[in-house]
């Protein structure tokens, strides 16, 4: 994989790309290995109804030796799905007051397409820290889905969710997102830059998405009523996830069935060869 890009004008806070031996573990330092079909006292099959069950098996995440991590879902021969979920140890990403913070990563999402597909749902994504040892106060503690892909369809969601479910400002269980096709080569078939900013140097504040520096999904602050922004933002930071969930909510209502079938194939793998997050400006 890449190394972790210089921007100008940003300074870098945190990264990991993934440099290790084949085989090997992330670092435990930076990453928590969420285990099982839910958080201890959480909702069941992680609040999304995903079915796979989530290891820290190196044969489901681990080093591939070249600088990117692999996250891969496998069915056994008894038919239950495997995969992995991981977050960050740190849980207090947040802009400088009046800065701008940017997360981003660049993953090549696990390249399988039509029915073969059904019930694939990697994710990049975000959580308040509060919901850590709670687990009952989603969306109230916000949720930034820096991406979301489906079914393996050439396509990436950005989605913020927030306030209360189901309904409320940000129209849950949906949220508020976007979604367009990866620029140039499909999402599956190579590596794209998915990316979040966080500005507050502005007024009303924005929350914006891209997909390898194209700008296609806006949230500002005066979309929401000023508790729902405040309960989002005003806690301690955020915490990022990698995971490929198999099965639930989100892949099902696309489909419009229940996913994964008979038809899907295990073993692809969602490549990650980096994440980082910056800071730029701020008082």
């Amino acid at each position: 994989g890449s190394s972790v890009p210089a921007y100008s004008g940003w300074t870098l806070v945190w990264a990991d790309d993934f440099t290790g031996p084949a085989g090997s573990l992330p670092s435990s330092e930076n990453w928590i290995f969420d285990t099982g079909h839910s958080y201890p006292g959480g909702p069941d099959n992680w609040g999304t109804g995903e079915i796979q069950r989530y290891t820290d098996d190196p044969a489901n995440v681990s080093l591939d030796g070249n600088g990117n991590l692999r996250i891969t879902p496998l069915r056994s021969a008894s038919g239950e799905w495997t995969s992995a979920r991981i977050e960050t140890r740190r849980a207090d990403f947040k802009p400088a007051p009046g800065g701008v913070l940017r997360i981003e990563a660049r993953i090549q999402l696990p390249n399988v397409t039509g029915e073969a597909a059904l019930g694939y749902w990697p994710a990049f994504w975000a959580l308040g820290s509060p919901y850590r040892g709670d687990y009952w106060n989603w969306p109230r503690i916000g949720e930034f889905d820096i991406m979301e892909n489906v079914n393996g369809l050439n396509r990436v969601w950005g989605v913020l969710h927030c306030g209360v479910a189901p309904g409320g400002p940000c129209n849950e269980y949906d949220g508020l997102g976007n979604s367009r096709e990866c620029p140039g080569t499909t999402c599956q078939a190579g590596m794209h830059t998915y990316r979040f900013e966080w500005d507050t140097s502005r007024s009303p504040n924005e929350l914006r998405w891209y997909v390898d520096g194209q700008h296609y999904h806006t949230i500002r602050q005066d979309q929401l009523d000023a508790t729902t922004w405040s309960n989002m933002t005003g806690h301690g930071g955020y915490f990022l996830l990698l995971n490929v969930a198999m099965g639930g909510a989100f892949p099902d209502g696309v489909a419009g069935h229940a996913t994964p079938t008979s038809a899907t194939v295990p073993g692809r793998s969602m490549i990650v060869d980096y994440v980082g997050v910056w800071q730029s400006g701020g008082d």
